[in-house]
């Protein structure tokens, strides 16, 4: 057995895949802080995750290699972190790096002096340079050290300074002016040759596609949800939508959806159930909904837990090879499904040649429709169905027997929460139970086992064992889950418990100089920064979420400090918000809502399960249901009685209640 260092004992497969590295290295904690202030040594903090393929590169080509480790051991205290798990500190290194560099990414490598604060850093480094860098940058330490800290002061204050948003001094009426002074200039950059954006690398980016399909169709902009329904039907078609097991792959590295960086992560096939489910409920078009149902498959089979709760990640390696686990070559494809094997060939796009870089490897993806497909072979739709029904099984079966991707098998608060809302959103557009019960599961999991003395949320869950205190946007997903299992189910135990969170919230991540939240609580570990995350990325910014439940929380429980505390969340970012669409498509979502104002549709009487199932197969984007025969919130008070109603709420201000869905769907904006 080789030897191992400290990351042995730690929870993250991620660090534990650093184990056996001959590199000395720790865990972030008070262990690896202290050394290097009671050795003045520099601090080397080195970031990843499990899925990232550049991460294994360098630590095959360095931190493996012994002549490597030498250096790095002899000058500095090494600490390895999972961004997943420590995400308070990654966000404070990548902005360092992004000062230092002009650009970021993983894996993630900054030199730190002994008392945590940023001297150099960068992404990927090659074996070589890596050894130059870290003898260059040790010997600025033992020669130069006013020089380090000089660079240490200036990099600090600069991350210390970004991203602060101070309250905005007037609010004001939002119209369609501003909407449409973020939408104009966001056009702009849509691909209507192969959806997304016109570039390459092509992330997904579900939540920008989310704000994108309710604008459009709110708006009635046809070129707005046209782009929005061309995307999604692109990448489903494409080579990173998993084909044959579902599920999607991180980005495309091309700009046609073709060619995947193979990891799946959780939190993008969450949000983009979510978002392929909300866009079946607008069009009916059933390719969303098996896309939608398929990727739920793929979680329920590959990245669920015994406890219920969802692990975070595949990698794109098997084999140490990427992608080795889906691709085919044709002999292999045409052995499995025999004579349906050229059919099935075109439908997916596999020849001799191959369709990839790598000679006679092909990704599975749809380049031709199926009526020309039809027309080609002489067969019918449903034929055409069934056979590719029994294709996907066959070689779903024969992959199976592949040596598997690695699992990152962590449960995380935050990417749990996106999932049960995935679920339960999906639970109730295609009005299938079983999703809500699993997701009611995992909620009621996360409650009672993820919970710390003080009422507050643990971020992780692995072998029985949460260890890191919650950040923002572990409350903020749960809490937008809780919300979505009440418009499920009407019990108002999920409510009640997403209350008391957001009071956690406000009580413990509260900003006095800013109209914002800190990302980590006030009690966390004190680091160089408490940072504000504002910006919706590749995942909605946990401040953006958290607004839009502090509104929905306020119409429900008629909470001024809630809604005011949201009012002025967005008004403090509003004048951002055109500059880069992309980048605050979920604070626009919020802006949207304050446009079009918030239907609150209160359903009442035996007969409210039909009501609710039969108001699910309208899309109304921007409303808040609510319903029950017994309630303790305002908007129900007073109105319980054993005939059914439906009543219409906007800005204070109700219609007279009516009977039926199609009677309500006239009072509603």
């Amino acid at each position: 057995m080789s030897e191992t260092n400290n990351l042995i004992h730690a929870s993250s497969p991620y660090l534990l895949q650093h184990a056996h590295n001959p590199v000395n290295w720790y865990e972030w904690g008070a262990e690896a802080l202290e050394k290097a202030k009671a050795e003045n040594k520099l601090i080397l903090v080195s970031i990843g995750y499990s899925a990232c393929h550049w991460c294994h590169v360098m630590e095959r080509e360095s931190f493996e290699n012994h002549e490597v480790a030498e250096v790095m051991n002899r000058h500095f205290v090494c600490i390895k972190i999972d961004r997943e798990e420590r995400p308070d500190i990654d966000q404070i290194y990548m902005y360092a790096i992004q000062l230092m560099t002009g650009s970021g990414g993983w894996p993630l490598n900054c030199i730190c002096l002994p008392d945590q604060r940023p001297i150099y850093g960068g992404t990927y480094f090659r074996k070589n340079d890596w050894i130059n860098i870290l003898e260059n940058v040790a010997a600025l330490w033992a020669n130069e050290p006013d020089k380090a800290i000089q660079y240490a002061e200036r990099l600090t204050s600069g991350i210390r300074e970004s991203e602060k948003i101070i309250p905005a001094v007037n609010q004001e009426d939002y119209s369609n002016e501003h909407l449409t002074a973020i939408i104009e200039p966001w056009k702009r950059h849509f691909d209507m040759g192969y959806g997304g954006y016109n570039r390459a690398p092509k992330f997904p980016l579900p939540n920008n596609w989310v704000f994108l399909l309710r604008y459009g169709f709110l708006k009635d902009d046809q070129s707005v949800f046209t782009a929005v329904c061309h995307t999604l039907e692109e990448m489903g078609r494409g080579g990173i939508y998993d084909q044959i097991g579902g599920g999607f792959a991180r980005y495309s590295v091309d700009d046609k959806w073709h060619v995947p960086h193979f990891e799946k992560m959780l939190y993008d096939n969450a949000q983009l159930i979510s978002l392929y489910t909300e866009a079946y409920q607008c069009t009916r078009f059933n390719l969303f909904k098996q896309i939608a149902t398929e990727t739920i498959e793929w979680v329920f089979n590959e990245m669920t837990s015994a406890d219920g709760l969802f692990f975070s990640a595949l990698d794109a390696d098997s084999e140490g090879v990427e992608g080795k686990f889906y691709v085919w070559d044709k002999a292999a494809f045409d052995a499995v499904l025999g004579e349906d094997a050229q059919l099935l060939g075109a439908y997916y796009n596999v020849t001799e040649a191959g369709n990839w870089e790598e000679e006679q490897t092909n990704i599975l993806r749809k380049t031709i429709s199926d009526d020309d497909l039809m027309q080609q072979f002489g067969i019918d739709a449903e034929t055409l169905y069934n056979k590719v029904a029994a294709a996907k099984a066959k070689l779903l079966t024969e992959r199976s027997k592949r040596i598997r991707p690695g699992l990152d098998d962590k449960c995380l608060t935050a990417w749990n929460g996106m999932m049960i809302k995935a679920l339960a959103d999906a639970a109730t557009v295609l009005n299938h139970q079983p999703y809500y019960e699993k997701a009611s599961a995992a909620a009621r999991f996360i409650l009672t086992k993820l919970r710390s003395e003080d009422s507050g949320l643990y971020r992780n869950y692995k072998n029985g064992k949460a260890s890191i205190t919650g950040f923002l946007d572990d409350y903020a997903f749960l809490i937008e889950a809780l919300i979505a299992l009440y418009e499920y189910d009407f019990d108002e135990k999920w409510l009640e418990e997403a209350k008391l969170l957001s009071d956690y919230v406000l009580a413990n991540f509260a900003d006095i100089d800013s109209p914002m939240f800190f990302y980590t609580p006030a009690a966390g570990e004190g680091l160089i920064a408490r940072k504000h995350e504002v910006m919706d990325n590749v995942i909605p910014a946990s401040n953006s979420a958290m607004a839009q439940n502090l509104k929905k929380l306020g119409l429900l429980f008629d909470l001024e400090n809630y809604t005011e505390k949201a009012t002025s969340m967005l008004a403090a970012v509003e004048p951002k918000i055109k500059t880069y669409g992309s980048a605050y498509s979920n604070w626009a979502i919020q802006l949207l809502n304050e446009v079009y104002s918030i239907n609150e549709i209160a359903i009442t009487g035996l007969e409210t399960e039909v009501v609710k199932l039969a108001l699910s197969g309208h899309y109304i984007p921007n409303k808040i249901v609510l319903g029950g025969t017994k309630s303790n919130l305002p908007l129900l008070k007073g109105k319980q009685s054993n005939e059914t109603k439906v009543y219409i709420c906007r800005n204070k201000v109700c219609q007279l209640p009516v009977n039926t869905v199609e009677e309500a769907l006239t009072h509603i904006q």
